[in-house]
């Protein structure tokens, strides 16, 4: 058992910063394309209505990069990636990784499957996704079947 201690449930974890910025980047680069396209007078309402689409269209991507998180509760995980969501019972979950040079934590499945849980990722907050790695892990090892070293 590991010696973390269990967070309340629910529990959120996401990587707040790299969310932050993209959507700070999202919301500045919009706003920017918007009044370049407004501010030029030669443009006719098409040509502002594509800059100003083509702006949206980058803050849509950019906010879709921000929406992985993983959600545990009472019965289970809610992994959220970028445009799939799953949810898994405690007992599916066999063992919670994040070795060094992982993008994110990958899930072990008791179906033999590897699931990416992009909502806990080191990129810019290592430490905090060492914490929320740690406490994923803690919860599936006492809610779960543990692990299972032999």
């Amino acid at each position: 058992m590991s010696t973390t201690s269990l967070p309340d449930l629910p529990v959120t974890f996401r990587p707040t910063r790299t969310r932050a910025v993209l959507l700070t980047v999202g919301t500045v680069m919009f706003a920017v394309i918007t009044a370049v396209a407004l501010m030029l007078e030669k443009l006719g309402p098409g040509e502002r209505a594509s800059f100003i689409f083509v702006a949206a269209l980058f803050f849509g991507v950019l906010a879709l990069l921000s929406r992985p998180k993983v959600v545990a509760d009472d019965t289970g995980v809610t992994v959220v990636n970028l445009t799939r969501t799953r949810r898994l019972d405690w007992a599916e979950i066999l063992r919670v990784n994040l070795r060094e040079g992982d993008p994110w934590v990958f899930l072990d499945l008791s179906d033999g499957t590897s699931m990416p849980a992009l909502g806990i990722q080191p990129g810019i907050g290592k430490q905090q996704a060492l914490r929320d790695a740690r406490a994923l892990r803690a919860l599936a090892e006492a809610r779960g079947t543990g692990p299972l070293d032999a």
